[in-house]
């Protein structure tokens, strides 16, 4: 199967786990089975917000979840039986360095589900930890090989790249600066030896640039050496609503970059008012809603107009 994925690509994930556990319930450690049908009860909301956006206009032949097997099987069952795009997470949560949620069964439990896309969020840094970075490019090329397979699901892959202490240090703890103008260069280069250690994704899920050109290096590296098909879509990041917006509006600006997928920025402040109590469960499915909606306009109309507002560069 050629790698690559062209369609225009919108999700809404929720495939958050350990951080969604603690900070929402504050809940850590094993669960009970009352706890854990209080976590469903909860995705299942975000996904009820997701149907109310399409059922109100948003195209379903773009849209997509990004759920995990543990709180949301029934929720990809239910996603795949309408013909929704489907994801779910391959890592184990909370990890600094990428780990198999189910190990080396992890094939099996892909299997199960058929999902479009197998999904993994990966730390790397490509000048932090050598070692580190080794062991999960040859874990991610394990993954990588199988996916290749035809007739198996796309490659989605997230990548994240924190600062290192001395980069933060020359920085003077600058996260900004950093962000600006150190993380694209480190992105492209992460992604160049990703590509060279044997790992194709489909489509790289990338944290927001603030510039077009960095958003164009970003494109050109996972295009390169004729991956043509290849495409970027942006992540959210857990933002605020202005920097989510301007994140999409400098990317939809640029060929290759096919949606986003923005998750807490939609979901989290309604989810922490219906579980405090201080909206219901209809008000916060019709916030979820109107947000994610809002989302996939800006991302759809920026496209449209990819001259009319360039990002400031510098």
């Amino acid at each position: 199967m050629s790698r690559g994925y062209d369609r225009t690509l919108y999700i809404l994930p929720f495939d958050h786990r350990a951080s969604f556990l603690k900070n929402l319930f504050g809940w850590m450690g094993p669960l009970s089975e009352t706890q854990a049908a209080e976590v469903v009860g909860a995705k299942r909301i975000i996904y009820d917000g997701f149907l109310s956006a399409l059922s109100n206009g948003v195209d379903p032949s773009s849209a997509g979840i990004l759920v995990d097997e543990q709180f949301g099987a029934a929720i990809l069952r239910d996603a795949a039986a309408r013909g929704v795009a489907t994801a779910v997470s391959a890592e184990k949560s909370g990890q600094e360095e990428f780990a198999f949620e189910y190990g080396d069964d992890f094939a099996r439990h892909i299997e199960a589900f058929q999902p479009t896309f197998c999904k993994v969020l990966v730390r790397y840094n490509p000048e932090g930890d050598r070692a580190m970075n080794g062991r999960q490019a040859a874990q991610l090329r394990r993954l990588s090989d199988y996916l290749a397979g035809e007739n198996r699901s796309r490659f989605l892959f997230e990548l994240l790249v924190p600062p290192s202490r001395a980069q933060l240090d020359k920085l003077k703890g600058d996260r900004k600066t950093y962000d600006l103008e150190l993380r694209p260069q480190l992105m492209v280069r992460a992604i160049r030896e990703l590509q060279d250690a044997g790992v194709e994704p489909d489509v790289w899920k990338i944290e927001g640039l603030d510039r077009q050109s960095d958003c164009e290096g970003t494109v050109a590296a996972a295009r390169a050496g004729g991956r043509d098909h290849v495409n970027c879509i942006v992540l959210g990041r857990g933002a605020d609503d202005r920097k989510v917006r301007a994140w999409l509006a400098t990317a939809a600006a640029v060929p290759g970059f096919i949606g986003f997928a923005v998750g807490r920025t939609v979901f989290w402040d309604p989810l922490v008012a219906w579980h405090g109590k201080t909206a219901t469960r209809a008000q916060a499915v019709a916030q979820i809603a109107a947000r994610y909606r809002e989302f996939v306009d800006l991302f759809a109309a920026a496209r449209m107009q990819p001259q009319l507002h360039p990002a400031k560069e510098g």
